[in-house]
Parts: C-alpha cells; sequence; structure tokens
C-alpha cells in the first residue's frame, strides 16, 4: 500500500508501479503530458473526474482510489461493507450459490489477501489432513497451498505448482501495494526451493493440479472468477476458485466416490 501523501505524489507513485512515464499516461488518458505533470508536482488539483480517470488507466483497485480522492479534496465514491452486514444479504447469497452450484467439485471464495471467506463442501478435499494451527480464522488459502502442514505434501507437482503461484503472488503484491501480501510472499518462498522444474505439456489449457487424497489420485485445473464491474470494494477484492476436474478418472470419482477413482501407485 502506498503510503498517504499530496494527490500528485500518490498519483505519480502508482505511474511509477505501473511502468508509465508522463507521456505514457497522458496518451492512455487523453490528456497532456503537461497537465499530468502539474498534477504531480501540486501546481493543479485535479478534478475529482480526473483524479477517478487517471486511477482508471492506471489500473488502481477501488479501496485506493477512495484514498486518491480523499487526498485530492473529495469525498470517497466506493463502499465498503463486510459480508455479514445486512445490506451484503444479497451478494452473499449470490455467492453461496455460486460456490456451491459447482458441487461436486471444489469451490471458494477469497478476499484480497487469500483470506478464506466462504466455501462448498467439496473443498475438504484440500482441507483434509491439514494442521488445525492452519485452519484458524483467518483461513489463508495461499498459505495452505504452500506450507509443508497445509496440502502441499499431497501436491504431486508441488514445483510446478510453486513457479506458478508465487510469481503470481509476487505480481499482485507488487500491483496493490499491499505490505501484508509482501510479508505472505516471503514467508511462503521460504518453504521450498526455487529450483528448476520441468514445464507443463504445451497440450494442457492450464497447469495441473496433482492431488492425492485418500488414496486416489486427482488432478484438477484451476479456474479464477472476479466481479470486475462491482462498485463496492468488498465484492470488487473477492475471487472465486473453482477446481474443475482435468481428467475423466477425477471426475468420475468426484461424481461417484472413491471406486471410480485411479489409485495412487504404491511407493509414490
Amino acid at each position: 500500500m502506498i503510503e498517504d501523501g499530496p494527490i500528485g505524489v500518490l498519483l505519480r507513485e502508482w505511474r511509477h508501479r505501473r511502468k508509465l512515464s508522463q507521456l505514457d499516461l497522458a496518451i492512455q488518458a487523453d490528456v497532456s503530458p503537461r497537465h499530468i505533470s502539474f498534477v504531480e508536482t501540486g501546481r493543479t488539483v485535479p478534478s475529482s473526474a480526473m483524479v477517478l480517470r487517471l486511477a482508471e488507466h492506471l489500473s488502481v483497485p477501488l479501496r485506493e482510489r477512495n484514498r486518491l480522492l480523499v487526498a485530492a479534496g473529495y469525498a470517497p465514491i466506493y463502499r465498503q461493507r463486510p459480508l455479514d452486514d445486512p445490506d451484503m444479504a444479497r451478494v452473499r447469497q449470490t455467492l453461496e450459490r455460486f460456490v456451491r452450484a459447482h458441487e461436486p467439485y471444489p469451490a471458494l471464495a477469497v478476499d484480497r489477501r487469500w483470506n478464506l471467506v466462504l466455501a462448498n463442501d467439496a473443498v475438504e478435499i484440500l482441507l483434509d489432513g491439514v494442521d488445525p494451527a492452519l485452519l484458524r480464522s483467518p483461513v489463508n488459502m495461499m498459505r495452505l497451498g504452500l506450507h509443508p502442514g497445509g496440502f502441499a505434501p499431497r501436491v504431486t507437482n508441488l514445483a510446478q505448482v510453486r513457479a506458478h503461484l508465487l510469481p503470481r503472488l509476487a505480481r499482485q503484491a507488487a500491483q496493490s501495494g499491499d505490505p501484508e501480501l509482501n510479508a505472505l510472499y516471503d514467508e511462503l518462498i521460504a518453504y521450498g526451493p526455487r529450483a528448476d522444474h520441468p514445464q507443463p505439456d504445451p497440450a494442457e489449457i492450464a497447469l495441473p493440479i496433482h492431488l492425492e487424497y485418500r488414496g486416489a489420485r486427482l488432478c484438477f485445473i484451476n479456474a479464477v472468477t472476479t466481479f470486475g464491474t462491482a462498485f463496492d470494494i468488498t465484492l470488487a477484492e473477492i475471487a472465486v476458485e473453482t477446481y474443475l476436474p482435468a481428467d475423466t478418472a477425477t471426475a468420475r470419482f468426484l461424481v461417484g466416490g472413491a471406486e471410480s477413482a485411479a489409485p495412487v501407485p504404491s511407493g509414490a
């Protein structure tokens, strides 16, 4: 998170974070480079519409757009209400229906820091056998996936999964400026070596996740859904992660039970 300061300083920090020059931003936002310069140096106070316009082209999260508006002397416009707020009842119900609609496949919702918000019953496949200390609120799904006490020991292609998730987390931390995400990244990078790993099969549509579960070897692909047009900060920061079967054996197991699964080879 970028520290509080004058609007020009904050906008400059976001521009630097996005690796844009003043000219780049001016072209994207259809304003003059001189205007960008005057805003950043404090010679011009931008209108609220201009603040939002520049924030949009800088891909600033809604939470931080409110901070930009306040720094420029305007009232914040994006609401932020917890999911248990009565006014968010319909939103929560919709999220619950969304994740339950994916059963018998695991699906869950996480917040901007990967903390579990809600999940369907099939997520037990991921939570089975993890250290109870990791299940204390807030449950962090990124930590559960890579921590030695989480379900990482049951992921048979863990090196590939780490090589996919850690850069993703690093990008998220850099783009958001959130110090808690930076701390999470530093924690998780220490749980395993940054060794070379085999590349995924080019024929795959996504990186598969190979997971052992109660004598079965399952294979999932992960899909993420976000609500990009949300105007509430809480909803805008929620992502729904679904784990879909990547092969017939996994689909049969999830639908029909363990008798349909591919067994884990002895000594694997």
